[in-house]
């Protein structure tokens, strides 16, 4: 690893009020795994934009194999050698993966060339794939491999990576990593983003760490603690979530034989879902993505709606409820999907706020919205949840996708509800940050309240959780204490949970 890919020299971007990235220099090797690593906001989707071509620098240079490289857009970026997956999938679930992988390429071969492209890449890579199969029908893991199989199709030099394993299984995640070592070991540079730093320890050569857009340290990561990474992210120490002993109290949530037909082609049934939750109690539920995360969330909060009984608040049946009424009643909730299903991207976040808050945090006055109150909320969301954004007149889609998690929760959580379900509470946000919101969870169930936790990652439910319960094809697996839980009864639960015992637990 002597020759040096790609360069970068005094990279600065600004847009109104922040400085996205200052004066940022760094090399990248061939064949090396390098990390960026930031707190959310810190500058990281700036900076590969910039590289994919995506933004353009206001100073600053970058050299590719020693040649000056100003991608004017993406085409230009992947015909120099540079490909990218990003964060969230841009794929069609109507077309095959063969369909999707063409639709990605400058000039796609003949589609039995192309089947036979794949499936000889996809075999050298460890990342098998049908060319034919409808890319709706697959898991969140196959999906991602449809994307670096397009990446690698075009013979990249460097592949970038924003957040690769945050909807894995642990046995995916080794196989990505074992792709990724392959491709570093034929020579292709690998930018890899990530918030899992344990992950970054065991894969990633060097780092280069960004704070409030500049750069402060360059390291090797595993030379480094998890939350040395971290502190040298934050620039500070930050405690850890503690989970005090708490008194249990009456059953706030009560489901009973949950069962609703798929939302959709490729949603995911639910089949007999039964459990309860009560006062001061954390329920974690885990699974792999697709399992019936999403539907369920879409059933508690109201937005699906079931018979009477099926649901039931402090006994109270609101099955048939929609979303304003539960809310109204203390069932609150925060979807995975921030952008467009929990927050309207091209609102302000105090109109945002009044979207979920209106009627707990009396927002409205004589059927009119009372802005100088509605703008005092956001505001306090912002404040405690340090949501990195220039005020609350700033449209949603203007923030980091980090920032907007923290202002989603922030605004469920300071609306002081009785029954609170999350789904992926801390999907994309830095140790740190997700560190302030496992504990401001921990600290609500410490005021009575009860929670259901949805979530992929599996630490994160250990931490919080009371008991813990996995999704799988829709259904519910024997919900479990989390104390003495191992990690191979997790894994159990997680792939077999249709095999297992679905019991209906009291508590």
């Amino acid at each position: 690893m002597t020759d040096v890919l790609l360069r970068l020299e005094g990279l600065t971007k600004a847009y109104p009020g922040v400085v996205a990235n200052d004066d940022v220099s760094f090399d990248i090797r061939e064949g090396e795994i390098h990390a960026l690593l930031g707190e959310n906001g810190a500058g990281k989707s700036t900076l590969v934009k910039m590289i994919y071509g995506l933004v353009k620098p206001d100073s600053g240079t970058m050299t590719l194999r020693g040649a000056a490289f100003e991608p004017a857009e993406p085409r230009a970026a992947r015909a120099a050698g540079v490909a990218m997956v990003f964060q969230h999938f841009s794929l069609f679930d109507a077309l095959s993966v063969a369909e999707n992988v063409a639709l990605g390429m400058e000039n796609p071969p003949k589609p039995r060339d192309l089947a036979r492209q794949i499936r000889d890449v996809s075999e050298t890579y460890g990342l098998p794939l049908d060319p034919g199969r409808t890319v709706g029908t697959l898991s969140a893991g196959e999906r991602q491999r449809v994307e670096i199989i397009r990446c690698l199709l075009q013979n990249p030099r460097l592949l970038i990576m924003d957040e690769p394993t945050s909807v894995l299984t642990p046995q995916e995640v080794e196989i990505l990593f074992e792709t990724l070592r392959k491709l570093a070991s034929e020579g292709t540079a690998i930018l890899y983003i990530s918030h899992k730093l344990e992950e970054i320890r065991s894969l990633c050569d060097h780092a280069t760490v960004l704070r409030l857009g500049k750069k402060v340290a360059t390291c090797t990561p595993a030379d480094a603690t998890a939350r040395e990474l971290a502190e040298m992210m934050v620039g500070a120490s930050f405690e850890t979530p503690q989970k005090a002993e708490r008194p249990l109290g009456e059953v706030m949530l009560d489901v009973r034989g949950l069962s609703l037909p798929a939302p959709g082609a490729y949603g995911t049934p639910l089949r007999e879902i039964s459990f309860q939750v009560r006062a001061g109690e954390i329920l974690g539920l885990g699974g792999v993505a697709g399992n019936g995360q999403d539907e369920l969330l879409a059933a508690l909060s109201g937005e699906r709606v079931t018979a009477a009984d099926v649901i039931r608040l402090r006994d109270r049946p609101i099955g048939t409820m929609g979303p304003t009424e539960r809310r109204a009643l203390g069932v609150l909730s925060g979807p995975e999907e921030r952008l467009g299903h929990a927050a309207a991207p091209d609102m302000s976040l105090t109109e945002n706020a009044v979207l979920t808050g209106a009627r707990r945090m009396g927002l409205l006055s004589g059927g009119f919205v009372n802005w100088t109150k509605s703008k005092g909320f956001a505001e306090d969301v912002i404040q405690s949840f340090d949501v990195r954004t220039p005020g609350p007149g700033t449209a949603a889609r203007a923030l980091s996708g980090g920032n907007l998690q923290k202002y989603v929760i922030g605004r469920e959580v300071l609306q002081s509800p009785e029954v609170l379900v999350v789904n992926q509470p801390t999907w994309g946000v830095d140790a740190a940050a997700a560190a302030a919101i496992r504990q401001a969870l921990l600290n609500l169930a410490a005021k009575g309240a009860a929670l259901v936790v949805i979530s992929q990652d599996l630490d994160e439910l250990m931490e919080v959780s009371d008991r813990f319960g996995a999704l799988n094809e829709g259904r519910l697996s024997e919900i479990r204490p989390v104390d003495g839980l191992t990690v191979d009864e997790i894994g159990l639960m997680m792939g077999g949970a249709h095999d297992m015992e679905v019991a209906h637990v009291d508590g």
